[in-house]
């Protein structure tokens, strides 16, 4: 590299780890373009692979630091504290006590503070395992989401993963990007920054390749920094600090460290929680208080009173709670959902408008030709995406419009990875584009015309260029060499490119390019951007040598003629977009685009079916106030929004949620990110979104299809639907175990009828086991035919309270009619009773089998809400069936075994007996049936989707 000027970067003496040039010297920034590349001892090339690698063992990958996490320990211990677990814990501490003060002591006592303990320790270890196996997955799922950077590495442009940047790299940057290190500028085209994540500047700033002055390095205006993202323009860069070592490193360190916030829907279930363990605990003191007073001994009345209250807690729920929700967000990651915050589960069933982007959502992303326009004839070009796969319709005549479109482009094709077929990467699994996806529509093309691309720049290699702008809104390069001379090659929106020709190509002869032809041409382009393609034109001419001014490059231009491309649509999104239509949800389309090419992809794919949609664009929404733009989306109209900017799109998101819409909304580009956070469900692109994007959303689509929306909104639904399910088959057996104690207390029996330990029993035999499996609960078929659910609507609704008493009042009646015809049929005298009585202890034993029996079937009818189960199938769920099978076998063995007898004061049912209990089970079942077919029959359709 030869003598070097050392430099000074702006984290000298400070706490962030050395990067190789941080030594001492003039700051970075004041080092003149031409000095940039000793100073931080790469080279215009770049580094060397060799090189590359050595700095990346010397220096680290270019990672910030992960999250401080809790230790495995801390995090088992962690599932103690939850309110449930306290509760039981101290029951299991107040009822070892009663053990020791009791004289003579009861073995039963000690078996019930053994049983609350079990219990507890059965919860901690569910729910540790179900959280560690979360973090795992979504650490896992996280690696499939993509992050790479553009480099020039051993003279080529590579695209590598960011973590492997290293300082000396030279990244390339395009709109969109996000910046992956601390970097210095030698390249700069009209490139502007959003600096917000690092500053908090709300506006882009422009920036420069230019030596500045010396002074904070944030204000450098020649630097781009990690977390940042480009808006505009395009740029060359030299790394200069990697990972923990960038000025960002520092701030994300203490972003990892602060604490995870509750979801609402967790506040929710933790507002219930305490809600049911205080009427709990209020229902042991009543029972407590009114058995007292019969003359039961004190003691005994105690923890027979605290072994009914800790029977009462579901503790089973929060365990149940993170599964059900864990299950869902890899239900979504299956369908190339990946789901960052459990809020987004949550909201996603209650989404009522979703705003999507056009390109690469509801469309391929690849951008392809369709059509070539030269000399007068129309030529159909055939195959879609970037497999250069297909043909041009009698390409000779449009072989050298395509040559040139080809080498004025500075895309890459790239063909599929060598592990495509197994990569989890979407974007590896089929050719692809490095660049601007407009120029790899054109290389494509150009393949597929029998133009070898790297056969022509070596024969005609480019020697200038002057890149797009958006004020010119042309790209042109200058080719050849002194032998064979030089040629201009330009291309751009066909207005700006016709105005400046003053010459075609037409037919094999270049013509003057009179007002006739210029009218022939001009009607063309109008005729494919009817079609809803997107056009461009290409000329070309000679020049005097191998720099020529732009105005000499972009003028007196030969015409070879225009090319309509357009983004295919998906095939699997118009199936979505009913299933949408038919949930009520709202879809608005937000592009950027040309209305007439907004319309033409919002008709093939279903969003607009009338004949005149509500198309706006973002001229007409700057002249609406707010009162305006409410009544606009207060219209039922189909809507598409068109060349809109992201402030457009972050107003229309407010006024959305203004009207109590809840809304989803997609992006990929580095602008979109304002409207992914203000969004109730932000949705980037996992394949094609800009890193920017991804952060910035709740939810990252790995395939990038709007129809991965539609199913993440049916699974969001269907985990919403089961936690409600659970909720009630857990609660309503609950009044099956209470009912009864009540009503022998307040007839006088001596004895209960289901001791403690017997529903502690039921609560890990009969509850969790198969609470779990309603938790992954399959959708039901109708999930997507019912309206959004409102967000004002109480987890724990009135519709829900009503269906637990409902369903609890029957297991209620049942089992308590059970006890009392078996006592009464005995003839024996209340009083008379002991605990060893053969007639009492085939009577409790029939209590607690008839509320096990009673609630295998009681989680066959909680399945649906309002479609009949045997619609679904009764065997579409065998995780369910076979946890309620090894309730009533636990059950069984509770009953035959004579361990299990002694331990729970049980006794044999007879075959009889299970028969009863089995009908009494099924009778529950039709009583359900019959309620759902009277709901069916008076309300087809839920209002709010409420679960009734």
């Amino acid at each position: 590299m030869g003598t070097r000027t050392p430099v000074r970067t702006p984290g000298d003496g400070g706490h962030r780890p050395a990067a190789p040039n941080e030594t001492r010297g003039p700051a970075v920034q004041k080092v003149a373009i031409a000095e940039v590349f000793a100073a931080l001892d790469t080279s215009p090339r770049g580094l060397a692979s060799a090189d590359a690698a050595a700095r990346r063992d010397r220096y680290g990958p270019n990672e910030l630091p992960p999250a401080v996490r809790r230790g495995v320990w801390r995090e088992l211990v962690g599932q103690f504290t939850d309110l449930f677990a306290v509760v039981l814990l101290v029951a299991s501490a107040i009822t070892f006590l009663a053990y020791e003060l009791q004289e003579p002591r009861d073995v039963g006592t000690l078996q019930l503070a053994v049983a609350i303990l079990g219990v507890v320790v059965l919860n901690a270890g569910i729910g540790f395992a179900q959280e560690y196996s979360a973090e795992r997955t979504a650490e896992s799922l996280q690696a499939m989401v993509p992050h790479t950077c553009r480099v020039i590495r051993d003279g080529e442009r590579r695209e590598v993963p960011a973590r492997e940047l290293v300082p000396g790299d030279i990244v390339v940057l395009e709109a969109g990007d996000a910046v992956p290190a601390d970097c210095r500028l030698v390249e700069a085209h009209e490139v502007s920054v959003d600096n917000a994540a690092l500053t908090g500047e709300s506006d882009a700033v422009g920036r420069t390749a230019d030596p500045v002055a010396a002074g904070p390095v944030l204000q450098a205006r020649n630097c781009l920094f990690m977390g940042t993202d480009v808006v505009a323009g395009s740029a060359k860069a030299v790394v200069f600090a990697t990972g923990a070592a960038s000025e960002f490193g520092g701030i994300f360190r203490l972003a990892a460290a602060a604490p995870r916030q509750k979801t609402p829907l967790q506040r929710q279930v933790a507002l219930m929680a305490r809600r049911v363990a205080g009427a709990a605990l209020a229902i042991g003191a009543a029972l407590f208080a009114v058995r007292v007073p019969t003359g039961q001994p004190f003691v005994e009345t105690f923890v027979f009173a605290l072994g009914v209250m800790v029977a009462l807690v579901p503790e089973g729920l929060p365990a149940t709670l993170s599964v059900s929700l864990a299950i869902g967000v890899r239900r979504m990651a299956r369908r190339h959902a990946l789901v960052k915050q459990l809020l987004a589960v949550e909201a996603l069933g209650s989404t009522t408008v979703v705003c999507t982007d056009k390109t690469g959502t509801l469309t391929q992303a690849e951008m392809t030709v369709v059509q070539v326009w030269a000399g007068g004839a129309r030529h159909a070009v055939s195959g879609v995406g970037y497999a250069p796969e297909g043909e041009v319709a009698d390409p000779r005549p449009v072989r050298e419009l395509l040559r040139v479109a080809a080498l004025c482009s500075n895309a890459r094709l790239v063909p599929p990875s060598a592990d495509a077929e197994t990569s989890p990467r979407p974007d590896r699994r089929g050719w692809r584009v490095l660049g601007d996806t407009t120029e790899g529509a054109l290389l494509v093309a150009a393949a597929k015309a029998g133009v070898d691309r790297a056969a022509e720049e070596a024969a005609t290699p480019r020697v200038a260029e002057y890149p797009f702008d958006s004020v010119r809104k042309l790209m042109s390069t200058v080719h050849g060499s002194t032998d064979d001379g030089y040629h201009a090659y330009v291309k751009g929106a066909p207005q700006e490119l016709l105005a400046r020709c003053t010459r075609i190509e037409w037919r094999g002869e270049l013509l003057p390019l009179t007002e006739e032809l210029r009218a022939a041409v001009t009607a063309a382009n109008d005729d494919l951007a009817s079609q809803g393609l997107r056009v461009l034109a290409a000329a070309r001419r000679p020049v005097s040598g191998s720099r020529p001014a732009r105005d000499e490059v972009e003028s007196e231009l030969a015409l070879l003629g225009l090319v309509g491309m357009l983004d295919p649509p998906r095939p699997e999104v118009s199936d979505a977009v009913a299933a949408c239509r038919r949930a009520r949800i709202r879809i608005v389309m937000v592009t950027g685009d040309h209305q007439l090419t907004a319309e033409a992809v919002a008709r093939r794919v279903g969003i607009v079916s009338r004949p005149e949609p509500t198309v706006v664009t973002g001229a007409l929404l700057d002249g609406l106030d707010d009162d305006g733009l409410d009544a606009l989306l207060a219209a039922p109209d189909e809507l598409l929004l068109c060349r809109v900017s992201p402030e457009h799109k972050m107003r229309v998101v407010t006024a959305l949620q203004r009207r109590g819409d809840v809304v989803a909304v997609t992006g990929d580009g580095a602008n979109d990110a304002p409207a992914l956070k203000h969004a109730d469900i932000g949705v980037a692109m996992g394949a094609s979104g800009t890193d920017v994007a991804r952060e910035a959303a709740v939810m990252v689509l790995l395939d990038d299809s709007f129809a991965s929306i539609a199913t993440a909104v049916r699974l969001g639904r269907s985990v919403y639907q089961n936690i409600r399910k659970f909720l009630i088959y857990l609660l309503s057996h609950n009044i099956a175990e209470l009912v009864p104690i009540l009503a022998a207390t307040f007839a006088g029996f001596p004895l209960v009828p289901i001791s403690a330990v017997q529903i502690l029993a039921i609560d890990l035999g009969s509850d969790v086991l198969p609470a779990l499996a309603l938790g992954a609960e399959p959708p039901e078929p109708d999930v997507m035919d019912r309206p959004p659910r409102s967000r004002r609507e109480r987890l724990f609704s009135a519709a829900v309270v009503g269906r637990i008493c409902f369903l609890g009042g029957i297991q209620a009646l049942g089992v308590t009619a059970v006890f009392f015809w078996h006592i009464h049929s005995s003839g024996i005298p209340y009083a008379d009773f002991t605990e060893g009585d053969t007639v009492y202890r085939e009577a409790i034993t029939m209590v607690q089998a008839g509320i096990v029996v009673s609630q295998f079937f009681n989680a066959l009818a909680v399945r649906t809400d309002r479609q009949s189960v045997f619609r679904i199938g009764l065997l579409s769920n065998p995780w369910l069936l076979a946890a309620g099978g090894f309730g009533i076998a636990l059950m069984a063995a509770i009953s035959y075994l004579p361990p299990l007898q002694a331990l729970f004061n049980t006794a044999p049912l007879a075959a009889t007996d299970w028969a009863v209990l089995a009908a009494f089970g099924a009778l529950l079942l039709a009583a359900e049936e019959g309620r759902k077919a009277w709901l069916r029959r008076r309300r087809p359709t839920s209002p709010r989707g409420e679960a009734r």
